[in-house]
């Protein structure tokens, strides 16, 4: 359906990748993987038809309906949340009116012998029999349930979109792609705004569609239940198995382990080879024989074992400074908003050196409380930053609100003071920004490069309260791993937002539900709190 062939992307000197050749085939299912920068989001931007590739081609049936939901994206304001979702069928209205002006001149003209006139009947036909095809009847049917299934109240339809935060603007842009049905559906990082329960419901939406996705996503629970086969791009190359995510990598494991035994056997046949030429390369009677291993080493083709990528973020947070033994205190704490209230009445204290969680569905209060905990908006109730507090935030849109025009090495070293100015470089290498890295504008970053850039400015000052709001949207698995290990060995306080349970267990040691307007307390960490309520996800606490 969709045929990529000999791809070569280059800029500023450096290949991405190079004569990739795969083809999407009708509902396929496929995960896009590899570490930030590889090129992913690249490669489906490609086939997206936003950005060229240096060489090679994307070719596709003419009627194949490509559609594509970035990572960032910019969206108008001026509708209501229905309106907007009825977008998605523009290209039907705009399709009838098509067939209505072909039948028009089929009318008006004479020339009913030529290829034109011939061509005009052909169309309309084509477009016609795809046109009368399309169920009309349940267009309102489907808006409400895509908007439903993607957290939205039926409250919010009739809402300007201008109303509502960038992650629920993506779910909306989320919506109107899934209704238009496409053939091919591009998705880059769809999970990154939603909350487990709609993950649930896009899951089951994609698995039960027949158009053919390609996804990239760093939540492997996600991943490994809608796709069935895995492109990893890496090292400038790419690897497709028909495999869930998974399951590849044991497959590329076991792969990886077979080359090297052959590559080892090739070696060891090469060596024995190069001694006998050696050795006998002055003997006449054995002038033939040399002749023979001499020409069989020219044409041999030596077995090649893929590279494993062993590039890897070194993360350490510095010693922190000694704070109050309480740097958080709420007491009766609560946060309305044009008379609806989002939670109230909410006390407890967290204690130095605490590790702590924040769960619950979107739009509970979570990030709601940190912004008062910021002192970035009002609340009720009374809330106490303790001695010698020093706060790291990362906000969820951190990694938005860097400046694209500037360098990664201007980015730090704008903000960088004393004797961190003379360490920027090797801070910047430790985050895999080394050498010429340094020098790539923030605006051609992956999601992933620039969450690790908003890392660096977290370091650049000793802290002894890490406030953390979604951290792990964009990080692909490894660098989640390396995230939450540098947490663990974190000595100040740390208070993390997230919906991600593998993230979170055994680095949080008490947990603070959100919902219906208060915020409890556990004392314990995320894999005993769901134990206790008998679950088994975070998915089926949102669901309560």
């Amino acid at each position: 359906m969709v045929s990529v062939d000999a791809l070569t992307v280059e800029f500023g000197g450096t290949t991405l990748f190079k004569d990739i050749s795969f083809v999407i085939n009708p509902k396929d299912r496929i995960a896009l993987m590899g570490k930030n920068g590889a090129g992913k989001s690249t490669l489906l931007k490609i086939l997206a038809g936003v950005r060229n590739a240096t060489r090679g081609s994307v070719s596709a049936p003419k009627d194949c309906t490509i559609c594509y939901l970035p990572q960032h994206l910019m969206t108008e304001d001026g509708n209501t949340v229905w309106d907007e979702a009825l977008k998605a069928f523009a290209h039907i209205n705009a399709m009838e009116e098509e067939i209505n002006s072909i039948n028009e001149q089929l009318t008006t003209r004479t020339d009913y012998e030529s290829d034109e006139y011939m061509a005009l009947i052909e169309k309309v036909s084509m477009m016609s029999e795809k046109f009368y095809a399309i169920d009309r009847t349940h267009f309102e049917e489907d808006v409400e349930k895509a908007l439903l299934g993607l957290g939205f109240e039926r409250t919010d339809f009739q809402r300007q979109t201008a109303e509502f935060s960038g992650g629920w603007r993506m779910r909306i842009e989320l919506a109107k792609l899934l209704l238009q049905k496409p053939d091919v559906l591009l998705l880059d990082e769809p999970t990154n705004h939603l909350d487990i329960e709609s993950i649930g419901w896009l899951e089951q939406f994609l698995m039960d569609s027949q158009m053919a996705v390609v996804v990239i996503s760093h939540d492997r629970r996600f991943i490994d239940n809608i796709t069935t086969r895995t492109i990893e791009v890496t090292l400038g190359r790419i690897y497709d198995y028909k495999a869930t995510y998974s399951h590849y990598l044991e497959l590329r494991k076991e792969r990886r382990a077979q080359q090297q035994k052959q590559y080892d056997d090739q070696q060891k046949l090469i060596a024995e080879a190069k001694e006998f030429i050696e050795r006998f390369k002055g003997t006449y009677s054995k002038t033939f024989q040399v002749q023979s291993k001499v020409k069989w080493l020219e044409k041999f083709e030596l077995v090649e074992v893929d590279e494993e990528d062993t590039s890897a973020l070194r993360l350490k947070f510095p010693p922190s400074p000694r704070s109050g033994n309480y740097p958080v205190i709420c007491d009766g704490v609560g946060k309305s908003y044009d008379g609806k209230t989002v939670f109230s009445g909410c006390s407890f204290t967290i204690e130095r050196g605490e590790k702590v969680a924040f769960v619950g569905r979107n739009g509970e209060g979570k990030s709601t409380l940190v912004k008062c905990i910021m002192q970035e908006i009002e609340h009720d109730g009374t809330l106490t930053i303790g001695h010698n507090v020093q706060i790291g935030y990362f906000a969820q849109n951190s990694a938005s609100l860097l400046d694209e025009n500037k360098t990664i090495y201007e980015t730090i070293d704008d903000i960088a003071v004393g004797d961190m100015r003379l360490k920027i470089r090797d801070l910047l290498g430790a985050f895999m920004f080394g050498g010429e890295e340094s020098q790539k504008k923030v605006k051609v970053l992956s999601g992933g490069e620039r969450v690790r850039l908003c890392m660096i400015k977290l370091l650049l000052e000793p802290v002894n309260l890490l406030i953390l709001d979604e951290p792990t949207n964009h990080l692909d698995l490894k660098t989640k791993d390396i995230l939450k290990q540098a947490l663990r060995d974190f000595d100040g306080t740390l208070i993390c937002v997230s919906h991600d349970r593998d993230f979170l267990s055994g680095l949080t040691t008490k947990t603070y539900e959100f919902g219906g307007g208060r915020v409890k307390e556990h004392l314990c960490g995320v894999d005993e709190f769901l134990e206790q309520k008998k679950m088994d996800t975070l998915a089926e606490l949102e669901r309560k």
